[in-house]
């Protein structure tokens, strides 16, 4: 059996979505805190189990019978900076060796690094490290950057013509829908063991190249200002952001200018079997939206 977890999130959904288009649904098994938000799952034929990363015995009655796992990364790095998704990780993967299973995969991150300064890429390197040490056999999955931060990233822009951040660097911006497919192909067809190549779109771009691509959508100017890391800090916490996103977002802006999240790989696209979706598209749906 297959076993994903966090299958109510975005991206463990779509992974389980594109499963059931290459395995018989009894085959596939979820994990997920409330089983009542994957009811629809269950109709469909797929096993739905209670399991939560702080619960170890949950996660283990969840994964009863998995001969594959896939652990989707929590995203929690907990208070002050204290690393509790890698204790969850740690979790999972103890459930996912006491269950049997004979593989394990992780949503790692292209950028995964344990001196990054965007702090999910040392998480991610931690679970990495926990993979490694595990004993058995697994594919950690260096997801590209997604995509859906763009529209966050630009969403005053649209409205000011002004997109002003701090200095940054090009990011091969990839959405979840391509990851899924990848995911679940590697999944069914036993592809790819230990560390996966960089699984990314087809080209990296920086905020300039956004506003251009924004703007040519348009057909008005999207302006690319430049401001030092301090003001950018001080208008972020000015406009109410929290402190912790604020340091967050910075830490992408820190690790993108240092080249952390450049490299494009044809991995994804010979998964997939066709070009990955481009961050021309995403940009144009999302103004779509915003304007409809």
């Amino acid at each position: 059996m297959i076993i994903v977890t966090g299958a109510n999130g975005k991206l463990g959904r779509a992974v389980v979505e594109q499963l059931l288009k290459r395995v018989p649904a009894e085959q596939i098994g979820v994990s997920v805190r409330d089983p009542n938000q994957a009811r629809e799952l269950q109709e469909r034929g797929v096993r739905v189990r209670r399991g939560d990363f702080d619960d170890a015995e949950s996660l283990y009655q969840a994964f009863e019978g998995a001969l594959q796992v896939l652990i989707v990364s929590t995203g929690i790095m907990g208070e002050a900076g204290i690393p509790h998704g890698i204790r969850q990780h740690q979790a999972a993967i103890d459930a996912a060796k006491k269950a049997g299973a004979s593989r394990l995969l992780y949503t790692s991150h292209m950028g995964s690094s344990p001196t990054s300064h965007f702090a999910p890429m040392i998480h991610h390197a931690a679970t990495e490290e926990l993979l490694k040490s595990s004993g058995m056999p697994f594919t950690s999955l260096r997801n590209g950057y997604y995509a859906a931060a763009v529209p966050m990233l630009i969403g005053g822009a649209i409205k000011t013509g002004e997109l002003i951040a701090p200095e940054d660097g090009p990011v091969a911006w990839t959405v979840h829908a391509d990851l899924a497919e990848a995911a679940a192909a590697i999944i069914s067809e036993q592809k790819l063991d230990g560390m996966t190549p960089n699984l990314t779109a087809s080209e990296a771009i920086d905020m300039e190249g956004i506003a251009a691509i924004a703007s040519e959508i348009l057909g008005r100017t999207i302006r690319r200002i430049v401001v030092s890391d301090e003001e950018f800090r001080e208008r972020m916490l000015s406009q109410g952001v929290p402190e912790a996103s604020v340091n967050m977002r910075m830490g992408m802006f820190l690790a993108s200018r240092q080249g952390d999240f450049t490299q494009v790989d044809p991995t994804l696209a010979h998964l997939i079997g066709r070009p990955p979706v481009s961050i021309r598209e995403v940009l144009q749906e999302s103004i779509s939206h915003q304007q409809g």
